[in-house]
């Protein structure tokens, strides 16, 4: 089945100027992207889009991290698109990733990981709507 996912390439990878490599391994890896856009987080909006963890001990950190700099939002489609594109990019833990992963390659830690990527279906799509609007998808 044909999937939608959000991706974000975080702060620190935009800062260390990946954000080409990223998207060129995205492509290549067979993912299409179907909107994509450069924009800086309020901290209230990381709040909001984060408020998932909002129990959680690392909650602070980050939405202080999420809304240091600019990130690259994007929607990306494929067949089983959650789960591949989760696979891809490797484990939350750049240590632990496999060897050529978006995460082992440029990651830096559990926090500064490169990249997000939605988890689930119903999260992809609360995820993809916070970031754009239907106009903005390509079909």
């Amino acid at each position: 089945m044909v999937e939608r996912t959000l991706t974000l390439i975080k702060p620190e990878c935009v800062a260390e100027k990946h954000i080409g490599d990223v998207i060129a391994r995205i492509e290549k890896g067979g993912f299409t992207i179907k909107a994509m856009k450069m924009l800086q987080l309020t901290k209230r909006e990381a709040e909001k889009f984060y408020e998932v963890h909002k129990e959680r001990p690392f909650y602070g950190e980050l939405t202080d991290y999420m809304s240091s700099g600019p990130i690259v939002a994007m929607v990306l489609e494929k067949e089983n698109c959650i789960a591949d594109f989760r696979n891809f990019i490797g484990a939350t833990n750049p240590q632990e990733a496999a060897e050529g992963t978006i995460r082992r390659d440029f990651g830096k830690s559990i926090q500064f990981n490169c990249v997000h990527a939605s988890d689930s279906p119903e999260n992809a799509k609360r995820e993809i709507y916070f970031y754009f609007s239907d106009r903005e998808i390509m079909e």
